[in-house]
């Protein structure tokens, strides 16, 4: 992997990342295709119709289902899926996380239950390893141990004592692998914890920035703290990061969020919140959020957005999407879910451009203010 800054803007970042399959610029949005597919859109869309960079996908999920020897016999995900540009996959630590009542971190992994047939499985950092060259992912991320807020001290203590001592495990196992030839033109991320505690997000950046990896993420956030606290916790930890490899804050969030964060310091996000909305009929604009099952939209001939220029805002009105939403026809999940994508990866896409031309401060004035008015 290559890594350049092209230009900052005060702490905001435009940086260049190559990888094996595509160019990413930064600051870039992460499209979730949790199980190798992106909810309700084909791999056209992504690549043809969107021009998405890099796409997520998880290793809990295609661990499971279709299972990652599978997807490594029909050419790990690029070829199963054929999307031809970068995978990112997230370890499942979160998956861990989210599904605490049918699973139980220990010190050497974490033991579960699939949810899909109930039988028990259990990963440790080399195990998630393995599965990810299986996958053969541009970026893989380490096992980690996530806990949501709020935590105590002693939690939060362990989770960073777990973190970095299975960074150390994921790091040796990884490079070793790459020696043996085994992915080599695969990447690896660590996982910054430590909750919203300053210290303990000190500690766990220093820890592991320390270590030889490709990447540093910011892990543990959204999961129940307010947003000043996610934003003070970001604005603390980016400057412990290397400035000279990507950042990325993991599972965040809604455009005001990667506005904040990219001021900060943040490079790469994710989050289902775009499709997720768009399935259930909130749509984002510049102005702001509007829910199309309202009867107001009704009669709208309007686009959902009359400043966008994707797909569906290019032609289909309003009163067509409230339509589709009230009568349930499965088009509204593809159309609202490209609205939904195309405005986050417009949005990070005009982020960059304010931070190469020096006006990124104005760019989130004009940001606000269009959302105010």
């Amino acid at each position: 992997m290559e890594f350049k800054i092209d230009a900052t803007c005060g702490n905001a970042r435009a940086c260049t990342i190559t990888t094996a399959h595509s160019t990413i610029q930064t600051p870039i949005f992460m499209p979730v295709g949790t199980v190798g597919s992106v909810k309700s859109l084909d791999m056209y869309d992504m690549d043809d119709i969107l021009g998405a960079q890099i796409i997520l996908a998880n290793t809990y999920h295609t661990y499971l289902r279709p299972g990652d020897e599978t997807i490594a016999h029909m050419g790990g995900l690029h070829g199963f899926s054929t999307y031809p540009k970068s995978f990112l996959t997230d370890s499942g630590g979160f998956q861990a996380f989210s599904l605490s009542d049918i699973s139980k971190p220990t010190e050497s992994g974490i033991e579960f239950k699939s949810h899909i047939d109930g039988s028990m499985h259990f990963f440790t950092p080399e195990k998630v390893i393995d599965i990810q060259n299986n996958l053969g992912s541009d970026i893989m991320m380490i096992l980690d141990d996530l806990v949501a807020l709020p935590a105590t001290q002693e939690r939060i203590k362990t989770s960073i004592e777990r973190t970095t001592q299975w960074a150390k495990q994921s790091i040796e196992y990884f490079r070793h692998k790459q020696s043996l030839e085994i992915g080599t033109q695969q990447n690896i991320f660590a996982i910054i914890q430590g909750g919203t505690d300053l210290a303990f997000r000190t500690q766990s950046a220093t820890e592991l920035c320390a270590m030889d990896y490709d990447g540093f993420a910011i892990g543990g956030l959204s999961v129940g703290e307010s947003n000043t606290l996610m934003y003070d916790t970001v604005e603390h930890t980016t400057p412990l990061m290397p400035f000279d490899k990507p950042r990325y804050l993991m599972g965040v969030g809604t455009p005001e969020d990667l506005v904040e964060n990219i001021e900060r310091g943040v490079d790469m996000f994710d989050c289902v919140m775009p499709t997720r909305n768009a399935r259930n009929g909130t749509l984002f604009t510049t102005y702001g959020r509007i829910n199309i099952r309202g009867a107001k939209f009704k009669l709208d001939n309007q686009p959902i957005d009359p400043a966008c220029e994707c797909y569906t805002c290019k032609r289909y009105s309003r009163a067509y999407l409230h339509h589709l939403f009230r009568s349930k026809e499965l088009t509204f999940f593809r159309l609202a879910s490209l609205h939904n994508l195309h405005y986050y990866l417009w949005l990070v896409g005009e982020a960059r451009k304010a931070i190469i031309a020096g006006t990124f401060s104005e760019f989130k004035k004009d940001f606000y203010a269009r959302r105010q008015a």
